[in-house]
């Protein structure tokens, strides 16, 4: 089936971008509150809490993988090649939500990391059941370089209102309730039903939607399906790339709370104030970076933002403490940095998908995204574990309304230069990242040849 190399329409496009509100909203709430939920708000060990998220994704070796080549192979008459997954998803990933934001009390320290690991471990694979074929979906709107940007950037504007409900708004909402674990209880049952209703508006709008490759039916087994998908050297690239930044990012999201509140002395509302700050940056400059990227492509625009917020969030080291208005000043210069982390990472996937196309003669989107879901929660979970290790040898003392100068200089420390010093690991694989506007064009060329071939002989 010819492809879509067309303009999508702006409706489209909104209705694609629906489909991530929820997710964002659930993420950025793990991201920025679920260490600080397990250690304050559930009284956990933070070294417990980390590790059993370190376990949990374990699972995703085989979970994200092995959904994505099920995805590849599962057409629905009724409901498309994607669109199922989205929609009877929807409601066990709301119900794995509202269990991941409450842990009952009185569990000992085994049953708490067996608790966590198991609730976790069910939130991860409802989420990929869903996320994978949703995400599959952006290499099948249409393959042409520059409109993968456009689409990915209008999902993250979407995203970005939803991500700073999660940022801003989960402390407020735990604030209404006289006890903090009813407050993390109900964020979990309100962000799970959000979650719920936007797959399936995104997947009723897209109903009528023409997308390429819903006839495609992926032959490989899984082995050897995800074995050729590690042999697309971008794509391998790509991953170890992001693999760098998104845990250094992450690490920087789940101690932000913990800086802010300790080292700076901000209350909840300030604090959702930098948050928001930092939030509003990232959609403000979402666009401009895709314009960007249209002169100088993805992967060196991508390094650039990721040196300016690096640079950004290390300078925060320098910060004495107390409250200080330096601290909107960062949010808003790092948010101009981070925003790449958001755009170019998943409009450069759509883009290797096509090499292995002309390898294989297969569209097996669903595996690459599988393969880079894991990647991508795996980093998610790294960060966090790493900030519950961090917090542990630092001898930080769960639910102290003070912290020792030790425990605050790891916060500082894992918060800013570290970050800084992980990202520069990254540049390098991005500056010179093999697929740009001219090969991609190439490779568009020859399958366009190839289908047209295979026409002319039916």
């Amino acid at each position: 089936m010819t492809k879509n190399s067309t303009s999508l329409k702006t409706s489209t496009k909104l209705i694609y971008g629906l489909g991530d509100f929820g997710n964002a909203m659930v993420v950025s709430a793990i991201s920025f509150f679920l260490l600080i939920f397990y250690t304050d708000g559930a009284l956990v060990d933070p070294a417990i809490a980390g590790s059993a998220l370190a376990v949990a994704k374990i699972w995703d070796a085989v979970n994200d993988p092995l959904f994505g080549w099920i995805a590849d192979r599962t057409i629905s008459k009724r409901y498309g090649k994607r669109r199922v997954f989205m929609i009877f998803g929807a409601i066990p990933l709301a119900i794995s939500i509202a269990l991941l934001w409450f842990v009952p009390p009185g569990l000992s320290d085994f049953w708490t990391f067996i608790w966590i690991t198991v609730t976790f471990i069910l939130f991860d694979t409802a989420l990929t059941i869903t996320a994978v074929p949703y995400y599959a979906l952006s290499s099948e709107l249409t393959d042409d370089y520059e409109e993968r940007s456009s689409l990915t950037s209008v999902r993250m504007i979407l995203g970005v209102p939803s991500y700073l409900i999660g940022a801003a708004v989960t402390p407020i909402i735990v604030g209404l309730f006289a006890s903090a674990r009813t407050g993390w209880g109900m964020v979990g049952v309100i962000y799970g039903l959000i979650n719920l209703f936007s797959l399936w508006g995104c997947a009723a709008g897209l109903k009528k939607v023409p997308i390429a490759a819903n006839d495609e039916k992926s032959e490989a087994p899984p082995i050897k399906a995800f074995l050729t998908t590690l042999k697309n050297k971008p794509f391998v690239r790509l991953i170890v790339a992001y693999l760098i930044a998104n845990v250094s990012f992450t690490l920087v999201q789940t101690l932000l709370a913990y800086f802010l509140t300790y080292q700076i002395g901000l209350e909840d509302l300030e604090i959702s104030l930098v948050m928001g700050i930092l939030l509003i940056s990232i959609g403000i400059f979402l666009f401009p970076w895709k314009m960007l990227s249209d002169r100088i492509n993805k992967g060196p625009a991508y390094a650039i933002g990721l040196l300016i917020g690096g640079l950004t969030v290390a300078s925060t080291f320098l910060l004495p403490q107390g409250k200080t208005p330096w601290i909107y000043v960062i949010a808003f210069v790092a948010g101009l940095g981070f925003s790449t982390n958001w755009v170019f990472p998943w409009a450069m996937v759509p883009d290797v998908i096509e090499y292995d196309r002309l390898e294989t003669g297969e569209h097996r989107g669903g595996m690459f995204f599988g393969v880079w879901g894991f990647t991508w929660k795996l980093t998610q979970s790294l960060g966090i574990a790493i900030a519950g290790w961090v917090l542990k040898l630092f001898n930080y003392v769960e639910g102290s309304p003070v912290q020792s100068t030790k425990a605050l200089f790891g916060i500082r420390l894992f918060m800013g230069p570290i970050p800084l010093i992980v990202f520069l690991i990254a540049l390098p694989l991005l500056f010179w990242y093999p697929i740009t506007r001219a090969s991609h064009a190439k490779v568009r060329e020859q399958l366009a040849a190839i289908e047209a071939a295979a026409a002319a002989t039916d």
